[in-house]
């Protein structure tokens, strides 16, 4: 096998599980995109966007743009921050009421995904993408 052959099964893999995410999400008028976001601030509590980005690996651009459809929707507002050019990112309390349905949803996606997977390849899998993206931070 070619390094090619293993990062295009990798690049296709992904596009394959953001798709089963959105194919799962979208009945529920989110995406996956969205979901990642709602995620993460649900376990950090605020963020503002550039930190979104960082840690979320996406540009500026898309990243603006899920956050707007979010505010419109509801389930995100943006908090000015001491640096008035700074707007912290927070859930709303319809964000925080509509959460465990959107986990439910994932969590039923991912046990699916992984029901034929015995746990210790689901654990030399985590520690593989771990590494991984420590060689690329």
């Amino acid at each position: 096998m070619h390094s090619h052959d293993l990062f295009h099964s990798l690049h296709q893999l992904s596009r394959h599980l953001t798709n089963k995410l959105n194919e799962v999400l979208k009945p529920m008028g989110i995406y996956g995109s969205q979901w990642a976001v709602i995620y993460v601030l649900k376990k950090k509590d605020s963020l503002t966007q550039k930190e979104l980005c960082d840690y979320l690996f996406v540009e500026a651009p898309p990243m603006t743009r899920t956050i707007q459809r979010l505010v419109k929707q509801g389930y995100v507002r943006q908090v000015p921050g001491q640096d008035k050019r700074e707007k912290h990112i927070q859930l709303t309390d319809e964000a925080l009421k509509q959460y465990p349905n959107w986990e439910q949803a994932v969590t039923e996606l991912n046990q699916t995904l992984l029901s034929q997977l015995p746990k210790t390849s689901q654990e030399e899998l985590f520690n593989l993408q771990n590494y991984w993206l420590n060689q690329l931070l």
